[in-house]
């Protein structure tokens, strides 16, 4: 078995794009947008009963793959703790300096690092981890769901969003999004590294968690707006837990 999920290649490809994390009208548009989906989503499935502005107060999370930081800093904003990993140099950069400016998430700790070293040389098991848009740009699925097990506490919950692997979303995802449409640079996703829920809740199970919810996720272009969607055929947002 592979000891690394670095795909280097998938690296560079997101080198090229780090300038443009934080431009309202970039490539990284339909994420920022997915924000209004995924970080409900991981405050609703931690605190059910949101009573307070800084919901995740007291927890700690890490985000896998956290690219300019666009979901640390909301997280942190909702009073989480937040360490953010990102192989990609380019994108840690940015992603301190964009956090730096403001004092609701100035205390985000970024690392260049892989998840698989960032493991190894670190005792700290968190709360939650967030993988999002992350698991089908990785080499050897599976290890990485077991080092995101190793990092969780007891009980500690994974958020992950990612694409199905089906002819619906190679038409959408890649022909469409990346062909004709010109929503993301040709050659971002490989349709074959694309994960349907039943492969990655056997992953899980293998891991020691189990999957809590499964949900289908719908992205209108025109209007760039995400709703959850009972068709999990292309994106879907996943919850599962570590087992006790």
């Amino acid at each position: 078995m592979s000891s690394s999920t670095l795909n280097q290649n998938e690296v560079d490809k997101f080198s090229k794009m780090a300038e443009d994390w934080w431009n309202p009208n970039g490539v990284c548009k339909p994420l920022h947008s997915m924000n209004r989906l995924r970080i409900p989503f991981v405050r609703d499935r931690l605190v059910p009963q949101v009573k307070t502005d800084t919901p995740l107060k007291g927890f700690t999370i890490l985000d896998i793959g956290c690219g300019g930081g666009i979901v640390s800093e909301q997280l942190a904003r909702l009073g989480a703790t937040v360490t953010g990993v990102d192989a990609c140099k380019e994108n840690i950069d940015i992603a301190k300096f964009h956090c730096s400016r403001d004092p609701t998430t100035k205390d985000i700790k970024y690392l260049c690092t892989t998840v698989e070293d960032f493991a190894e040389n670190s005792e700290l098991k968190f709360d939650a981890v967030v993988a999002s848009e992350v698991i089908e740009h990785v080499d050897n699925p599976q290890l990485f769901i077991q080092t995101i097990s190793g990092l969780l506490k007891d009980d500690g919950s994974l958020f992950l969003t990612t694409l199905n692997r089906t002819t619906r979303s190679w038409l959408l995802a890649i022909i469409g999004a990346e062909h004709i449409m010109g929503l993301l640079p040709v050659g971002t996703h490989d349709w074959n590294k694309f994960l349907t829920p039943a492969e990655v809740e056997m992953m899980l199970d293998t891991a020691g968690m189990g999957t809590k919810v499964v949900n289908g996720m719908l992205y209108v272009p025109g209007v760039n707006k995400w709703s959850w969607f009972p068709d999990s055929s292309v994106n879907y947002a996943l919850h599962a837990t570590k087992y006790l």
